[in-house]
């Protein structure tokens, strides 16, 4: 389909000619002419660019979606349904989100608040608001200056999980998938969604060059903050099988293009150290979009992600005509900003093996910021600890300690056959500072980067005494928790 094709407030939109990096912010407020949607920081950190996209899960469900329509670009929309807070009145009634915002005085200059109520209008149809902390997570990705957060909180309490028979459920109940596949071309410039591998192999062989792109949450940052046009682009978003997210062998296969809300979702009953790292990863809006591979494959020494799943012993799986390529994924990473990556292959899966008995393992992000921040350092570790309390395996994971995600493979060799006490933690620390040579930036210097690790080896070793791999408690000030 060489025409973008998706639906805008319930009426359906063709257009043709666009660059394919027109975001869908930009469309909204320059050419649909609907400027309830604002635009503040054009980089996802302020929420008052937020809609609500209607759009299929990873199982084939339809969901509403709070996205930060700033980093969504205009193809990544084909076949989905775009809501805009104009849509929330209805039938010369304001809508309930509205209605409890007004009621709980959630707003004062209002210049956030459209954002607010199309976040709160996710919160409203979720089925799975069961804890009170959910609140928070749904809305630390929208700021405000001026109200202050405990009237918009209460609204949220007000609305979540109310799912009211309104146009939004009809729609969820009615909708039926479109086809997201696209070859659009507009000028210079190309997009291309490919609907099956075979197609996407056909596409590389015809375009060696392309770049990937599924979320946009990273490479959309380029566009709006350095504006950049790329010229050709491949989203991967149509090719289901990247989606599996599954038990596998005992242990986990995650695909590429798994959304860390989903991940999130489905490792709270599967994988206590990966729902504590994406408990944090971003707002709910970022993680509605931001995928695993992506995460990945921007190969960032401080990504969220790598250093919990090394830490699992996680391999990579490499996908490319030729067929399949594995790895362990610390050899995934090659350099700063660099895979293992060849040309015509991507990042397909992330195989994470069933965890050894008397396995301890936990996930650590410290930042500036508890939500909706980078990591200064991060950490994964697992400490295999035999009958008689000696360790017989040792991963110990960092983020932010060098130009790649890479393990402290002398502290580890000097854990491994000692009894596994804070002794022993102790005795090691001085072995981070030969594994790590830590920069300094405006995130850390590089003492308290070293100092960080070695604190975060000593969390680890007190968190885990009574529970092996401990989940984050309801109220929670960080991802470090020692009783």
């Amino acid at each position: 389909m060489d025409r973008l094709r998706f639906y805008l407030n319930d009426r359906l939109v063709e257009e043709s000619g666009l660059s394919p990096t027109t975001t869908v912010l930009r469309y909204l407020r320059d050419r649909a002419h609907l400027t309830g949607t604002k635009e503040g920081c054009a980089e996802g950190d302020c929420g008052a660019c937020t809609v609500a996209v209607l759009e299929e899960d990873g199982k084939g469900a339809p969901v509403l979606r709070a996205i930060n329509s700033c980093l969504l670009l205009l193809p990544m929309v084909q076949g989905k349904r775009v809501y805009t807070v104009e849509a929330l009145k209805e039938g010369g009634r304001y809508h309930l989100v509205q209605e409890a915002l007004a009621r709980e005085l959630g707003s004062q200059c209002g210049y956030c608040t459209p954002g607010v109520t199309m976040a709160l209008l996710e919160a409203c149809h979720r089925e799975d608001f069961n804890e009170p902390w959910k609140l928070d997570a749904q809305m630390c990705g929208n700021l405000c200056r001026c109200t202050g957060y405990r009237p918009i909180r209460d609204a949220a309490a007000r609305v979540a999980g109310l799912r009211p028979a309104d146009r939004f459920a009809r729609a969820l109940a009615e909708t039926k998938p479109e086809p997201m596949e696209l070859a659009y071309t507009a000028g210079p410039q190309r997009f291309f969604t490919p609907a099956t591998l075979e197609a996407l192999w056909d596409v590389l062989d015809a375009h060696p060059e392309a770049r990937f792109v599924v979320g946009g949450t990273d490479l959309s940052l380029e566009v709006t903050k350095r504006f950049a046009e790329p010229p050709l682009l491949v989203s991967l978003e149509a090719l289901r099988v990247l989606r599996t997210l599954e038990p596998r062998a005992g242990g986990h296969r995650v695909g590429a293009t798994v959304t860390l809300t989903e991940l999130e979702d489905y490792s709270r009953a599967t994988c206590p150290p990966l729902e504590r790292m994406a408990r944090y990863f971003g707002a709910r809006q970022i993680k509605n979009r931001a995928t695993v591979g992506g995460n990945l494959c921007t190969a960032s020494p401080i990504g969220d992600l790598a250093p919990v799943l090394i830490s699992l012993g996680a391999e990579a799986v490499v996908l490319s005509r030729a067929g399949e390529r594995r790895m362990a994924l610390e050899d995934f990473f090659v350099d700063y900003r660099r895979t293992a990556l060849r040309r015509g292959e991507l990042l397909a899966f992330v195989d994470v093996p069933a965890q050894p008995a008397g396995a301890r393992a936990i996930a650590y992000k410290v930042s500036k910021r508890r939500e909706l921040d980078i990591s200064s350092v991060s950490a994964g570790f697992r400490v295999v600890v035999d009958e008689q309390g000696r360790v017989r395996e040792a991963r110990l994971a960092y983020g932010g300690m060098s130009a790649r995600p890479a393990r402290a493979s002398r502290a580890e060799a000097a854990l491994v056959g000692q009894p596994w006490t804070e002794a022993s933690v102790e005795a090691v620390l001085p072995l981070l500072d030969e594994d790590f040579t830590p920069r300094t930036d405006h995130r850390g210097s590089d003492w308290y980067r070293a100092q960080v690790a070695k604190n975060l080896l000593r969390g680890f070793f007190l968190e885990t005494l009574s529970e092996p791999a401990p989940r984050l408690q309801e109220r929670h000030a960080a991802t470090v928790q020692v009783r």
